[in-house]
C-alpha cells in the first residue's frame, strides 16, 4: 500500500543466553559446534503495518519486547528473522541522549545526531535557534554535555528529538522529562505532531493515555503479538489480562507496596511556594447528599455531589482537565472521570476555583469507598497536583445484588 510507511513482516530476535562466560568460550572453540547455549526469543514472528498519519499504541508488560521491537524500527537492532520496511525520517524518544558525545558541546551533540538522523550541516543551522530555545538550558548549550545536569541532558536530548520534524515519531515513555513547566511544553510538541497528521508510535504502561491518543493498537505478550485492532477493544484485553491470575506470572514489578500513613493529603496546606513550578494545587474535596447536605454517609439509588476546591498560581498554561475518580478500600478502581472525557471546558482564575461533579445515581454496593482527585494539563497527561485516597465516605445499600454495582434491569418470563 502507498500509504504504509512501517511494514514489519514476520520479524524474530533471539538472543543465546550462557549460563557462565566460559561456555560462551567452549561454543567458540567447540570442533563438533556444540552448542552450550539456550535460546531465548525476545520477539517472535511478528507483523503488522502502519500507515502514514496513524498513532499505534503498543502496550505489553515489562520484558514483553516493546523496547525490542522499536529498536528494530529504529534500526539499533538487527532482527535475527524477518523483514522491515520503513519510508521516512524517524526521530525516536527512546534512550534519550543516546549517541550523544560527552566530550561534544551541545551544539556540537546537536550537529552531531543531525548527521545520523541524515541532515545536512545547513539543514541543521536552520534548526538550531528552535532547538536551542526548546531545550532551555542558556548558556550551557556552548559547554561540553559530561558538566549537563540529568535534566539538562534530558532537555537538549528531547529538544533536538522532538525539532527535527520527522516523517515518524517514536515515543516510549518519554513524554515526562524536566519540571513541570518543561513537561507540558513537551505534551503541546506532541499536540503539533499529533494535528500534523504525523505518524506515531506510542508506548505506554498507562493505558488511559493509550485509549486517549490511538485509535488502533497492539499487545505484546512474551515476544508474542497476541492483539492488534480497535484500542478499546484491545486495551480492555489488555486490563482483563492484567487484573487476571495469569499476569502474576509477568508482572515484573510484584505487588504495589501500601504506605498507609500517607495517604490522605493534607488539604489545608498553606499556598506560599514560590517554586516557578507550582502551577495549581487541590486545596479541598466536599461531598454533598441529594439535599444538599455537607455528608460522608451515601444512601444507595441516591444523587450525590462532590465540590472540588482548587488554587491555580498561573493563568497562562492553557487549557486544564480536573478529574476524579472513586476506589473501594481494597483499591478498586470504580468509577473515574474527567473533564477531558465529558469534553467540559473548565473555566478557571488565578486564585481559588471551584468545580462540582454530581453523581445523578450511585448505584455501587454498600461499603467504604476514597476518591483519588487531580488537575491535569489539557492532555490529562502531565499532572498538575494530584492526591490520592482522600475524603473517605461510606456508601450504605440494602442486600440486593453482589458484586461491584448494581445496573438497572428487569426480569421477563414471557420470550
Amino acid at each position: 500500500m502507498s500509504d504504509c510507511v512501517i511494514k514489519v513482516d514476520h520479524v524474530s530476535k533471539k538472543y543465546k543466553l550462557y549460563a557462565t562466560p566460559m561456555d560462551r568460550m567452549k561454543e567458540a572453540l567447540s570442533v563438533r559446534k556444540k552448542a552450550y547455549h539456550k535460546e531465548f526469543y525476545a520477539l517472535q514472528d511478528i507483523s503488522f503495518e502502519v500507515n502514514k498519519g496513524e498513532i499505534l499504541g503498543i502496550v505489553g508488560v515489562n520484558g514483553s519486547g516493546k523496547s525490542t521491537l522499536l529498536k528494530i524500527i529504529t534500526d539499533v537492532l538487527t532482527p535475527s528473522d524477518g523483514n522491515l520496511e520503513v519510508n521516512g525520517k524517524i526521530s525516536a524518544l527512546l534512550e534519550l541522549g543516546a549517541g550523544f558525545n560527552p566530550e561534544y558541546t551541545g551544539i556540537e551533540n546537536v550537529y552531531l545526531n543531525g548527521t545520523i538522523l541524515g541532515y545536512t550541516n545547513e539543514e541543521m543551522k536552520e534548526k538550531i535557534p528552535a532547538i536551542v530555545k526548546f531545550a532551555e538550558i542558556g548558556a550551557f548549550i556552548h559547554q561540553p554535555v559530561k558538566s549537563y545536569s540529568s535534566g539538562m541532558f534530558a532537555r537538549l536530548a528531547f529538544a533536538v528529538a522532538i525539532n527535527v520534524d520527522p516523517d515518524i515519531l517514536i515515543v516510549d515513555e518519554a513524554l515526562s522529562v524536566g519540571d513541570l513547566n518543561f513537561q507540558i511544553k513537551c505534551m503541546k510538541k506532541f499536540d503539533e505532531f499529533r494535528n500534523a497528521g504525523k505518524t506515531i508510535l506510542f508506548v505506554s504502561h498507562d493505558v488511559n493515555a493509550i485509549k486517549r491518543y490511538c485509535t488502533r493498537t497492539i499487545w505484546i505478550k512474551q515476544g508474542h503479538l497476541v492483539a492488534d485492532g480497535n484500542t478499546d477493544d484491545v486495551t480492555d484485553r489488555y486490563l482483563d489480562f492484567l487484573h487476571s491470575a495469569e499476569a502474576s506470572a509477568f508482572r515484573s514489578d510484584g505487588k504495589v507496596e501500601q504506605n498507609e500513613d500517607g495517604r490522605n493529603a493534607d488539604f489545608h496546606d498553606d499556598y506560599i511556594s514560590q517554586n516557578p513550578n507550582d502551577i495549581g494545587r487541590i486545596v479541598d474535596l466536599k461531598l454533598y447528599d441529594q439535599n444538599g447536605k455537607e455528608t460522608k454517609d451515601i444512601q444507595f439509588g441516591e444523587e450525590m455531589s462532590v465540590e472540588l476546591d482548587y488554587i491555580m498560581k498561573r493563568d497562562d498554561i492553557g487549557e486544564i482537565v480536573l478529574g476524579i475518580a472513586i476506589y473501594a478500600l481494597d483499591n478498586q478502581y470504580i468509577c473515574g472521570l474527567n473533564t477531558l472525557l465529558d469534553k467540559y471546558h473548565v473555566e478557571y482564575k488565578k486564585g481559588h476555583n471551584k468545580l462540582r461533579l454530581t453523581y445523578k445515581k450511585m448505584n455501587i454496593l454498600g461499603g467504604s469507598y476514597s476518591f483519588d482527585i487531580a488537575i491535569y494539563e489539557k492532555n490529562a497527561q502531565v499532572p498538575i497536583d494530584y492526591k490520592s485516597r482522600v475524603c473517605k465516605f461510606v456508601m450504605h445499600a440494602p442486600y440486593i445484588g453482589e458484586g461491584t454495582c448494581i445496573i438497572e434491569h428487569s426480569w421477563n418470563g414471557e420470550v
